[in-house]
């Protein structure tokens, strides 16, 4: 409880007649209210800062900045944690020494798995994580009711519930249908964050300028869906505020820096995410140090691409009194970094602790979850590789087709004639064409959606994931029937994961079984068994960067212009599921 006691302490070691926790001298202070960049000491007392400026109170830690930029902590504005593949524990140990301190959290997947208990499971002690872990609380669980099975469901009285909630700073990311069809579920929900002064996420994936102000009429705040400059300029304009993401199959700052640079467009009400993004590129890569130094890379300054990062993401989630800059009163989240070009800092700092330094990051100890999310996955009793069939009459038909987009999630619909063989459908894998299914995996109803898919390059096998967004059933691409049945029964076996398949046999698997979606590895084993996934899917023809974080999208039903899901093929803009085959000939 912060008391009066608690804040004259703070004040007396502001005015230097109490002995300060921490003194950092010797720095270039990064200023994001004036975007300068000045020498300093920095006071650091009771997780806070107290003082900037020449420091002269003594203080138990004196760190020498060996003249570092002093940087405040980055903040991810939206991420979805379970991507990682990691829990909230391990991920510490990759983010921290990248520099990212907050993390605004959409727990929407293990909230589609499990529910509020699932939720509230992985995120408890968090104040023990080595990151700041604020809430937006998820708007849609499931996604697509009425077209997708999902183990947990959020109401509005779940919903409501979550926002009371220390961590809570917002309604997360609310998909077009929902606001554009008025459903009046889903506007309680906002109204809901809205009497306690919390913005509402949105996600205005595919948006016109005419759906963009209806959208903004609902209250929705922001968006990360921009893939090109006009829709992030669309946005800006009706006051809706761009989230520019680099994830790991979505990666749009090269696309929309390089317009925000060239016609000079203040960047005051935008800020970074990476909403979901490999343990295995924020390792190499960064994280949202990534964002910042590929963006001053691209021409913009290295003190407003902090600003993105920091102050404008804390302004937004009206925070700016506790993180988001270097300044008294804030939480010292503070990075020392020797060159603002690469945004590799040598010490972090999160409330005044050294979380990480050139060694690396401090370990953080383990959590014990509950047992029942360690069970999500239960196919149906009769599965078989029959389930995948895709019966037709005639000798040829015309199919939809979802054609995917090189480093988007984002796909086309496309239509192209298939042959007919002994009444079915199968793969054309000389024209990319391959088998694309959903299995329900919450032993609900055992249903199984098959359907074409064109951009994996696949040339034998398959793969497959119970990682697939937001449902999270199985997802599984394929170049023949039985290497995916090998996949997902594999999948059962490990209560979730990432499988390969090739002649009948397992190439290789990696087990997730908290909810399906989480490793209980350490990260550093985790990427090793990725990059060796990877390499295994690259010998079967497929060249994608991130094969599974592709497949994990695919099934969407709320990405246009296709998603699939337990339900059949989904028509995402009409929000309706339509016939694979168009038409058929003799």
């Amino acid at each position: 409880m912060y008391t009066a006691s608690i804040l004259k302490k703070e004040l007396e070691a502001s005015k230097g007649n109490r002995k300060l926790d921490i003194r950092i001298d010797n720095v270039q202070l990064v200023n994001v209210f004036t975007r300068e960049i000045y020498p300093a000491s920095i006071g650091i007392y009771n997780q806070k800062i107290v003082s900037v400026g020449r420091v002269a109170a003594d203080a138990d830690m004196l760190i020498d900045g060996g003249g570092a930029y002093a940087v405040p902590g980055l903040i991810d504005s939206h991420i979805h944690i379970e991507t990682t593949l990691l829990t909230p524990e391990a991920l510490g140990e990759v983010i921290i020494p990248w520099g990212t301190t907050t993390l605004c959290v959409d727990a929407m997947e293990i909230a589609n798995v499990a529910g509020i208990e699932g939720l509230l499971a992985m995120i408890k002690d968090s104040e023990k994580l080595p990151f700041r872990l604020l809430l937006e609380i998820p708007s849609r669980v499931p996604t697509a009711p009425g077209l997708e099975t999902t183990g947990g469901v959020l109401g509005v009285e779940e919903v409501t519930q979550l926002l009371a909630l220390d961590e809570a700073v917002s309604l997360g990311e609310l998909d077009p249908s929902k606001v554009l069809g008025m459903k009046e579920e889903y506007l309680e929900k906002v109204l809901a964050s809205l009497d306690r002064r919390k913005i509402c996420n949105g996600h205005a994936i595919g948006l016109g300028v005419d759906d963009l102000n209806i959208y903004a009429a609902g209250h929705l705040s922001d968006d990360h869906e921009s893939v090109y400059y006009e829709e992030l300029l669309e946005r800006l304009r009706l006051g809706i505020v761009p989230l520019i993401r680099e994830g790991s199959s979505e990666r749009n700052v090269d696309t929309l820096v390089p317009g925000i640079v060239e016609h000079h467009i203040p960047t005051d009400n935008m800020m970074f995410c990476t909403d979901d993004k490999h343990v295995n590129d924020i390792y190499k890569e960064g994280h949202i140090s990534y964002n910042v130094k590929r963006s001053i890379e691209l021409g913009m300054d290295p003190v407003e691409a902090i600003q993105m990062a920091t102050i404008n993401a804390a302004r937004h989630f009206r925070l700016e009194d506790r993180i988001g800059s270097i300044a008294p009163g804030r939480f010292a989240d503070i990075l020392l970094i020797d060159d603002l070009h690469t945004m590799k800092p040598k010490m972090v700092l999160k409330d005044g602790r050294i979380v990480a330094d050139e060694k690396g990051a401090r370990p953080v100890p383990e959590k014990e979850y509950p047992a029942a999310l360690f069970d999500t996955v239960h196919i149906g009793a009769d599965f078989s590789a029959e389930k995948f069939r895709l019966v037709s009459g005639g000798t040829r038909a015309k199919c939809r087709v979802i054609r995917m987009i090189k480093d988007q999630i984002i796909n086309q619909e496309v239509l192209e004639w298939m042959n007919v063989k002994n009444g079915e459908i199968p793969a054309d894998v000389s024209r990319d064409i391959l088998k694309l299914a959903v299995v329900e995996r919450y032993g609900k109803n055992g249903r199984v959606s098959t359907a074409l898919v064109q951009g994996f390059g696949l040339k034998r096998g398959a793969l497959a994931a119970s990682v697939s967004h937001d449902h999270h059933n199985i997802v599984v691409v394929g170049t023949n029937d039985e290497d995916m049945a090998v996949c997902v029964e594999k999948i059962q076996e490990l209560h979730g994961g990432f499988v390969s398949a090739v002649d009948g046999h397992v190439a290789d698997a990696l087990a997730l079984p908290l909810g399906g979606l989480m490793s209980t590895l350490p990260a550093k084993t985790v990427m090793k068994r990725m990059d060796e996934m990877n390499a295994a899917v690259a010998a079967m023809g497929c060249d994608m960067k991130a094969p599974f974080m592709s497949l994990s999208f695919i099934s969407l039903p709320t990405v246009p212009e296709l998603g699939l899901t337990d339900f059949g093929l989904i028509d995402v803009l009409g929000h309706r599921i339509i016939d694979m085959i168009v038409e058929t000939e003799e």
